[in-house]
């Protein structure tokens, strides 16, 4: 008899699989114990990205405020590329100037909306992402809330001018590049979770 159970199992026997409730829990919680870990990287990653952009945003407009405000253009590639001190009160890019605390209202939520995402972040192309676009956020309201002419309605310090294209700044292309990076990962079907769905 001893040997037949060996031989067929049964429903609690390793050898067939089988688990019992509580192999069944053991083994759900050991996994949540392991995703936990991987989120908390993830997280760690997205504020990683957006503390980097944020500080060289800050460090190059410092800079900018310093040395070339009141001074003429910097040619980087003769008249393709220049660095130029441009204070913009519109949003990125120079746009919607008349709306400065509107814009100052939707990059809070973009970056509250980002935090509370980031509890639910399983995905290191996500947490780039989303690191890039919170630290262009972040880099861009601190000029709002800061400089003059007054709190949410401070002009952002541009500098990056292009020839036949607007000026911008760092903060700027970390935003564009986030999104661009989140539309790529949009149409590859990859979600924040970390699962990928195909449409």
């Amino acid at each position: 008899m001893a040997e037949a159970e060996r031989i067929i199992g049964t429903p609690e026997s390793p050898e067939t699989g089988g688990a019992g409730p509580e192999q069944s829990d053991r083994r759900a919680k050991d996994t949540a114990d392991a995703e936990r870990p991987r989120g908390r990287r993830r997280i760690a990653v997205l504020f990683g990205v957006a503390a980097f952009a944020y500080a060289l945003d800050l460090v190059s407009k410092m800079w900018v405020v310093a040395e070339l405000e009141h001074h003429p253009p910097i040619e980087i590639i003769g008249d393709w590329l220049k660095f130029e001190a441009i204070r913009n009160a519109g949003a990125a890019f120079g746009f919607g100037e008349a709306f400065t605390v509107i814009f100052t209202v939707i990059a809070a939520a973009v970056i509250v909306v980002i935090a509370r995402l980031a509890r639910k972040l399983y995905s290191l192309p996500w947490a780039i992402a989303l690191g890039l676009l919170l630290g262009g956020a972040l880099g861009n309201l601190t000029d709002r809330i800061f400089r003059s002419p007054g709190v949410f309605e401070g002009a952002v310090v541009d500098f990056i001018a292009p020839k036949h294209f607007a000026v911008f700044n760092l903060a700027d292309s970390a935003i564009v590049c986030g999104g661009i990076l989140i539309v790529l990962l949009s149409f590859r079907g990859l979600d924040p979770d970390g699962t990928v769905h195909k449409d």
